[in-house]
């Protein structure tokens, strides 16, 4: 399980080093095989300056789950084209290294500075500007609980 904020930066060739703590688990889980995609928002578009990198394993599970959405839902072909189609397999080097693909790199507008956010069964990988305004935005304290009732009776 990934869990954590690391602030990294990308090399010259777009790699990123992942951080020490989460490459053994990624040896084990899925033998350093890893496939990034664009972050995906609830209009199913694009989540500005945000990548997401899977180990493959956990890939594939939602890959299962892409396939049975219905064929001619616009909304779920539009999944599949955004998601799936900008998917791109990658593989952590001997060093740690991943290269993040140039168009992906590009659309989330990354260029240095950027920010690995554990979420338990992957990562999303934040432009760090993008990251510090979406915080901001969520510190704000927006109220809209959209989605909150599917939640059911989680406590902390």
């Amino acid at each position: 399980m990934f869990r954590g904020i690391s602030s990294i930066s990308l090399d010259d060739k777009g790699r990123l080093a992942i951080p020490t703590r989460y490459r053994e688990e990624l040896q084990e889980c899925c033998d350093r095989q890893m496939v990034v995609t664009v972050a995906v928002n609830e209009r199913c578009g694009g989540e500005n300056g945000c990548l997401w990198l899977y180990p493959l394993p956990e890939w594939e599970k939602l890959e299962q789950t892409i396939i049975k959405l219905p064929t001619l839902n616009k909304t779920a072909g539009k999944l599949r084209r955004f998601l799936i189609g900008n998917a791109s397999e990658c593989e952590m080097d001997g060093q740690g290294r991943v290269l993040l693909p140039e168009k992906l790199r590009k659309f989330a507008a990354m260029d240095k500075k950027i920010v690995l956010v554990g979420q338990l069964n992957k990562f999303e990988i934040w432009n760090d500007d993008a990251w510090n305004a979406k915080e901001n935005e969520w510190m704000g304290g927006d109220d809209n609980n959209d989605g909150l009732e599917e939640l059911g009776s989680l406590s902390f």
